[in-house]
């Protein structure tokens, strides 16, 4: 069945973290997946560390070992834990049982993204101070468009997570359908490797990708060093995913097991 994200607005916000509650109780009671949502990510970043350091300035590398754990977190938190929810929660039935009763299917998805939300959201704010202090890095120039970037990349990989579900058979399978968009995205957003090192035509393809807008505004939130016009290419490119995205998941989001 086609969801339709559009009814019922605007979302309640009772009915909201009652949802978003009932998920961080199933999270945290899932011990491999808060596992991985809590230590992933830092031992990502101690990856990014071991692999920029010697390449660049010690402050240039905090700097890109933070943004890149950005992009991690993002990654692991948000995308790859949020697969596997929306898999458990259609696979378990809870979510054709929630579209019984009087939450519209926005809230339904919101609710259930809202806890690995609000971690990544937590994570990224630890990273932008701590990890400052202890990278020695200079702290974010713009972060208003650092906020606006990590928000619009929870959104989008909320949504693309509910999309890859809708081809994830099984929770045990998640990891198998969540890799292309992960190694697409360390390696050809800028996480791993600058853009501008790669060869001009296959650095224009990598701009294309999902998360390439959200990290180079990611970038430009830290270091502000950013112009007007790539800031807006970025934007642009994360809004038309975030449509692309919307329209994939009303056509093709599965609400209970295939038959």
């Amino acid at each position: 069945m086609t969801p339709n994200l559009t009814s019922g607005l605007p979302l309640d916000p009772g009915r909201l973290t009652a949802l978003g509650r009932s998920e961080l109780t199933l999270l945290v009671r899932n011990r491999a997946a808060l596992s991985v949502a809590l230590l992933m990510p830092l031992l990502m970043v101690l990856v990014l560390r071991s692999t920029l350091g010697g390449s660049q300035g010690a402050a240039a590398v905090g700097e890109a070992t933070l943004t890149g754990g950005i992009g991690m977190v993002l990654l692991l938190v948000v995308y790859m834990n949020l697969v596997s929810a929306f898999v458990a929660r259609r696979e378990e039935l809870v979510l054709k049982r929630l579209r019984t009763g009087e939450a519209n299917d926005l809230e339904i998805l919101a609710g259930t993204a809202l806890p690995s939300a609000v971690l990544a959201a937590g994570q990224t704010t630890l990273l932008a101070v701590a990890g400052a202090a202890a990278l020695d890095a200079a702290m974010p120039r713009n972060p208003l468009l650092l906020v606006a970037a990590v928000f619009a990349g929870i959104v989008l990989l909320a949504g693309m997570s509910a999309l890859t579900s809708a081809v994830t058979r099984t929770v045990e399978s998640a990891g198998l359908t969540t890799l292309p968009l992960f190694l697409l995205t360390a390696l050809g957003s800028g996480l791993f490797l600058p853009l501008e090192r790669l060869p001009d035509t296959l650095a224009s393809v990598c701009e294309l990708l999902p998360l390439s807008g959200v990290m180079a505004m990611v970038r430009a939130g830290w270091s502000g060093g950013a112009e007007a016009y790539d800031l807006l290419g970025a934007a642009l490119s994360t809004l038309a995913w975030l449509v692309i995205t919307v329209f994939a998941v009303q056509r093709w989001f599965r609400w209970e097991p295939r038959r």
